[in-house]
């Protein structure tokens, strides 16, 4: 793979980070909670607002990143701390799309359900473009694919239970942190939990071919 390829490979994966965070601002601002790896940053974000979601995304993807290295040990590769600056990246992403549609109104739960599938289809999009670049994973994927190497089993058996796993973390810092209340998670969580995989496998067939031309033109 030349140099110029790599370069286009990181700038497309640079353009996913910005739509997956702007998918997550429009997924939060419906308010009916966003997608099952991001709801712990987000239930944080409610109790803690000293810190944006954006950063406790930051915290939170750090987090995973350090997991990696607990788990793979020396298998553990140092481009993979490359994780570290891009997620930095993808919580100021979120932070500049939190702002970018703050203007939206959002008073009808019909409005905040439309904001929930937009948001997960632009997040989506992002995921799409991320795989399509294929030079490196997010966090949580890469906590996901760390664990199923380890453990032998099924990256996509591994996702789901990593999801569900975010989800019960999530629904307990809220019950915790909000007097046995749900907070920062909702219908929300489980609709993009649903639904995400699907924008992701239309997106990726219809921008693979055209991409991937374009990444590799000589």
């Amino acid at each position: 793979m030349s140099k110029k390829e790599i370069f286009k490979r990181y700038i497309l994966f640079i353009v996913s980070l910005f739509f997956a965070a702007l998918g997550v601002a429009i997924t939060k601002r419906g308010e009916l909670g966003v997608s099952p790896i991001s709801s712990v940053a987000n239930v944080l974000s409610c109790k803690f607002s000293f810190f944006s979601l954006g950063t406790w995304l930051i915290i939170w993807n750090c987090i995973l990143i350090l997991g990696q290295i607990v788990i793979l040990r020396r298998k553990f590769q140092l481009i993979q701390l490359l994780q570290v600056p891009l997620s930095f990246l993808f919580g100021y992403f979120t932070d500049f799309g939190m702002w970018c549609v703050s203007f939206i109104p959002v008073k009808s739960y019909p409005v905040r359900l439309v904001m929930v599938v937009a948001g997960v289809a632009v997040l989506a999009f992002g995921i799409s473009l991320a795989v399509i670049a294929n030079v490196i994973m997010n966090s949580g994927e890469a906590f996901v694919k760390a664990v199923s190497d380890t453990i032998h089993k099924n990256f996509g058996n591994v996702k789901i239970v990593f999801d569900i796993s975010c989800v019960t973390l999530s629904v307990i810092l809220s019950l915790a942190l909000f007097n046995f209340s749900l907070v920062g998670i909702r219908e929300g969580t489980i609709i993009s939990a649903f639904i995400t995989g699907v924008f992701v496998k239309f997106f990726t067939g219809i921008l693979s071919s055209p991409l991937n031309r374009i990444i590799s033109e000589k």
